[in-house]
């Protein structure tokens, strides 16, 4: 009997031929993750329990990346900053991409695969949800707490839960009109918020073949908003090459062991959708899985729109954008935040129409923002894009909940950036396809 893509990693890591779901097992861990939101906390766990003088169990698995409540004059905010500063220091610690520095890097889960910290067949664990990003580059990558973090930093080992998997065939060629975030969206919209909870979500099929890395963390990165334990896509020559490169450029470990479904059967859920079929898809207030087609909501009054984060601030993510800003203007306010340094830096590289994507934005009247998380989690009153007024906002971000971008009485609609950039030309919820022509 075969095994699905997780079953297969978390066996390895378990020392084991086989594992199957259900199964609680220990598991060795190959990159632990933390940033300035919950490193100060995961780092109190760690001297708590190991004592002050202990050490890491491997220097150079440890992960630490500021980038939610950075670029602030918020104390609070800056402490955790320092915090992780000192641990850094203090354990000597190769990876630490400090804010204020040519190392900082920007939103972590982006910054990860291109400092070559992703690599098929490994686990890597974060104490963010949306860790599962990773699970685009055929690795078990999920978010854990700061207890469990904090075991993890002096052991290494991490006491887990086998999940069920379920899997999700795409079939037929991506349009032009529609993005990784639509066909996210439309999942979770079927299943709900509940559906995949502590599964596994496998996206395979010639659709996902044809797909992008980058579109392929965006499916990976939203698995949570389903309750996904993890997000997984099988590795081929797309991942073998981004990962060959990052791992090269940044001289981070270069070999890896991949793993392939073999279940053949034995999933929980299976789901099957033609990409040439589907529709580009909204979100609307304040649930994931409260989706509609822009086609049933046009015409949706907005105040705001808003580009960036992990899930919509990547490179593909501007390229997309810039497709239907070029040459126009934005009737409301507009925001564009790199999700990295990386891609601020593309920006101004990247050219369409003779243009940069950073002129094209700032021709059409967008603010840009420096990389970071910014008003994705809402953050300090000073956070660049927060919502501070009940405003009605389309966000390439990944969660609409009461207050998660600030106001709690904001309406937040989560979209493509193709959808949010015509949007932004209308003030009002619009089909891409309007301007695309």
């Amino acid at each position: 009997m075969g095994s699905t893509m997780t079953e297969q990693i978390l066996a390895r890591h378990a020392g084991r031929d086989s594992v199957r779901a259900g199964e609680t097992i220990w598991i060795d861990v190959d990159i632990l993750m933390t940033h300035d939101v919950c490193g100060p906390g995961t780092i109190g766990v760690f001297k708590e329990h190991f004592g002050d003088a202990a050490r890491v169990w491997d220097r150079h698995k440890v992960v630490l990346i500021p980038d939610h409540y950075i670029f602030t004059a918020d104390e609070h905010a800056n402490r955790n900053v320092r915090t992780l500063r000192e641990f850094a220091a203090e354990q000597d610690l190769p990876y630490f991409y400090d804010v204020g520095t040519e190392r900082y890097k920007g939103v972590c889960h982006i910054a990860l695969p291109e400092e070559g910290h992703t690599r098929p067949g490994e686990v890597l664990l974060g104490t963010d949800s949306h860790t599962c990003t990773a699970g685009a580059f055929g690795e078990f990558a999920t978010g854990i707490g700061n207890t469990e973090a904090g075991f993890v930093m002096g052991t290494g080992k991490l006491w887990v839960k086998v999940p069920e998997t379920m899997r999700f065939e795409f079939e037929g060629e991506l349009p032009p009109y529609l993005m990784a975030k639509d066909l996210i969206l439309a999942v979770i919209g079927d299943i709900g918020t509940e559906g995949a909870t502590y599964r596994a979500m496998e996206f395979v099929g010639e659709g996902i073949s044809g797909l992008t890395i980058e579109d392929r963390m965006t499916l990976c990165n939203m698995v949570i908003e389903a309750g996904g334990k993890n997000g997984v896509v099988q590795p081929d020559e797309v991942t073998f090459d981004y990962v060959r490169r990052r791992t090269a450029k940044s001289g981070t470990k270069a070999d890896f062991e991949p793993v392939y479904d073999t279940a053949d059967g034995g999933y929980v859920h299976v789901s099957s959708y033609d990409m040439s079929r589907l529709e580009p898809m909204v979100a609307r207030p304040h649930s994931p899985d409260n989706k509609s087609c822009v086609s049933e909501v046009a015409g949706t009054r907005l105040d705001r729109a808003y580009i960036g984060s992990c899930t919509g601030g990547k490179v593909s993510d501007f390229q997309a954008a810039a497709r239907i800003l070029a040459g126009r203007e934005v009737r409301i306010d507009t925001f564009i935040v790199p999700a990295t340094t990386e891609v601020a830096a593309a920006l101004d590289t990247e050219r369409l129409n003779g243009q940069t994507l950073r002129e094209v934005f700032e021709g059409a009247g967008c603010r840009v923002g420096q990389a970071s998380c910014a008003a994705c989690l809402g953050g300090p009153i000073d956070t660049f894009g927060r919502l501070n007024e009940p405003l009605a906002c389309i966000s390439a971000t990944n969660r609409n909940f009461p207050g998660r971008m600030g106001h709690k009485d904001a309406g937040v609609y989560l979209a493509s950036p193709l959808t949010v950039a015509a949007s932004a030309l209308t003030g009002h919820i619009t089909d891409p396809r309007d301007m695309l022509g």
